[in-house]
């Protein structure tokens, strides 16, 4: 059942759960390292101050184990920072306003007006806030309890990223490897769709099919661009990225060989829709195109697959010329120039003549 056919209740329900839920679980090792950190925080800040509860240490230790690295030590330094500040907002408010019942308030106010004044982000003004009311809630204005909940959390923070690096480090370079494979197959495919089209007369259902795949390359382009950026963040400060490193340029390159191919794919398929004839298949020269564009298609194929054995013997390229129309047509000029036009600029990212 689609979405649309679904009951009321049922695609209100779907909206709210996807509101909180995720399309896949993630990593049980993440989780596991998360509240190892968080664990292992809680002990060390207990051998460091004996007595306390270190829950600024166990949190940060929590928060702190991030999908990358990077993302790590930029939380690390966010919830440190906001500690810091927390801390002195709640401190400057109690030296001011005394113990009174509105300090809490006061300390919100406060906390939201230094988040601004400074550009911080939601998230690090959020923290201030929250610190600075556990701060009057745990240890009132006393500096030395404030002192000891700022080491605290730097103890958590520092464990959660030494955690995460030390513990297989997050690495998304296999995931961005199977995209922008995807990606390369589905386009493959779009072309011999475009082919299969000009290959009989086909009806409008069949138009709208084959644009609508093509269209659905344009949502997976804008995934693999940003899994690309995801890769790359994973790799950064990342003990296991250089040897990493080689598959994720690889594959970089071969999305910048790609991306084009998938604008001029997009392309060609609205233009055939838009001034598709049924006469088009008997013309001469969309014949031969026809053909060029399996070639084409069988050729970026080839761009994105890897060799099973590096001395295994590779698969020739099928797009061996150029393919010129010495006289177009004049009814369907418009639509073979463009697929024309589209197609060499194709060729060229596959041979590698327009990179």
């Amino acid at each position: 059942m689609s979405d649309l056919a679904a009951p009321w209740w049922r695609r209100a329900e779907q909206r709210v759960t996807g509101r909180f839920t995720v399309a896949a679980r993630p990593p049980a090792l993440q989780l596991a390292k998360a509240g190892g950190a968080a664990v292992l925080s809680w002990f060390v800040c207990l051998l460091v101050f004996p007595g306390s509860l270190p829950m600024f240490g166990a949190i940060a230790a929590l928060i702190v184990v991030q999908e990358s690295v990077d993302q790590s030590l930029t939380k690390g330094i966010e919830r440190v920072v906001g500690v810091l500040f927390g801390v002195s907002v709640a401190l400057g408010a109690g030296a001011l306003f005394g113990t009174n019942s509105w300090l809490f308030i006061a300390a919100i106010l406060v906390s939201m007006a230094v988040g601004w004044l400074l550009r911080m982000s939601a998230t690090s003004t959020n923290q201030i806030a929250i610190t600075a009311m556990l701060m009057i809630a745990l240890g009132g204005s006393e500096i030395g309890y404030g002192v000891e909940r700022l080491v605290e959390t730097a103890i958590g923070a520092a464990i959660g990223v030494a955690v995460n690096a030390a513990i297989a480090a997050p690495v998304r370079t296999n995931v961005t490897h199977t995209q922008i494979t995807s990606l390369t197959v589905n386009a493959a495919r779009a072309l011999d769709r475009l082919a299969d089209t000009l290959d009989e007369p086909r009806d409008d259902a069949w138009l709208e099919g084959m644009l609508d795949e093509a269209r659905e390359l344009h949502a997976e382009r804008a995934q693999v661009h940003a899994s690309l950026r995801s890769a790359r963040e994973s790799l950064r400060l990342n003990p296991r990225g250089r040897r990493h490193m080689r598959q994720l340029l690889e594959d970089d390159a071969l999305f910048q060989r790609v991306q084009p191919i998938v604008t001029q794919v997009i392309g060609m398929s609205r233009a055939l829709y838009d001034l598709y004839d049924p006469e088009l298949v008997d013309d001469p020269s969309v014949i031969g195109m026809r053909r060029e564009i399996r070639r084409a298609a069988h050729d970026l194929l080839l761009l994105g697959e890897a060799p099973a054995e590096p001395s295994a013997a590779a698969e020739p390229p099928a797009l061996t010329a150029p393919y010129t129309i010495q006289r177009p047509p004049p009814r369907h000029w418009v639509l073979i120039g463009s697929l024309m036009e589209d197609l060499r600029r194709v060729r060229g990212r596959i041979t590698g003549e327009l990179d």
